[in-house]
Order: structure tokens, then sequence, then C-alpha cells
């Protein structure tokens, strides 16, 4: 199968409300807190059991980033020069074939028909495509990564 022409069709499940609204500012979203609001059509049930979890796993559209179409190169993180040339695969920003994004939040409440979350890197309108809790014995025991990715991380989720 030619999994090159495949197309796929997404439905969000819900829309974040955050007070942050520039997709290109890349610090201090530890501390932000943003509301997921689902659509309708799930009805007042499907968070059912999420409040017994510290965190939830939020998948998200970057639909409010300008893309880039070729994605087949390497480029650096956030465009610095301190940055080694990587591949799209081995970074984690909003221009990928699919501009999926994945963050994992601390859960603060939990409504019938929302959830509030800490953490969430995704501003103010994207659509989620999906929501699931976090279970410790699916997580890595242990994660290594190179180290300018801890220098490009250092104050993504905290302000200077």
């Amino acid at each position: 199968m030619d999994t090159t022409s495949v197309s796929m069709q997404l439905l969000a499940v819900g829309s974040v409300s955050s007070p942050r609204t520039d997709p290109d500012d890349t610090t201090g979203w530890g501390d932000v807190v943003a509301r997921i609001d689902l659509v309708a059509a799930l009805g007042t049930e499907s968070l059912v059991g999420l409040a017994d979890f510290s965190h939830v796993e939020v998948l998200f559209w970057f639909d409010r980033v300008v893309r880039r179409s070729d994605h087949t190169g390497t480029s650096r993180a956030r465009g610095r020069a301190d940055m080694p040339l990587i591949g799209v695969f081995a970074a984690r920003g909003p221009n990928r074939p699919n501009p999926v994004g994945v963050s994992i939040c601390r859960i603060e409440d939990v409504g019938d028909t929302w959830i509030t979350v800490r953490g969430l890197d995704a501003v103010d309108g994207t659509p989620v495509l999906d929501l699931k809790p976090v279970m410790p014995r699916l997580l890595p025991d242990r994660v290594e990564e190179p180290g300018w990715s801890t220098l490009l991380m250092h104050d993504y989720y905290e302000r200077d």
C-alpha cells in the first residue's frame, strides 16, 4: 500500500480558550491555564473519570501557524544559529508534514463538557483532536535528549 497518497479526515473534539494568542511566543507556557470546551456532539459523559488523573495528554492541530511546504530538508530549531541542523522528526515545532501538537498538561478542573489544564502550549481557538489520560506505566522509565534540546527548552515553560 502506498501510504503517501492516503488522506484522512479528523474531527475536532473541542477547542482551546487561552490567554495566549501568539503562536510565535515560545516562552512561559508552564503557568498558562487554558480551558478546552468539547463539541456538543460528545455529550456530557465523555470526561467522566478523567478528574481522577493528575495529567492529560492533549493532541491538537497547529492551525494558527504559517506552514512551510517543504519538510524534506534540515533546519535549525526556532531558526537559532546556535542550534544544530535537524530533520523535521527530530523537532517538536509546528512546521511538520501533519501539524499535530502534543502536550502533557496538569488537570486543574473537569466539568461535564470542559476541562481546565495548566501548561498547554496551544493558542486561543486551537482545535483539539483528542484527550488521553496520562498513565505512568505508559511513560518511559528514562528519557534521553541531546544537550542542544535542553538548551532550547530551558525557558519554554518558564519566563525569564
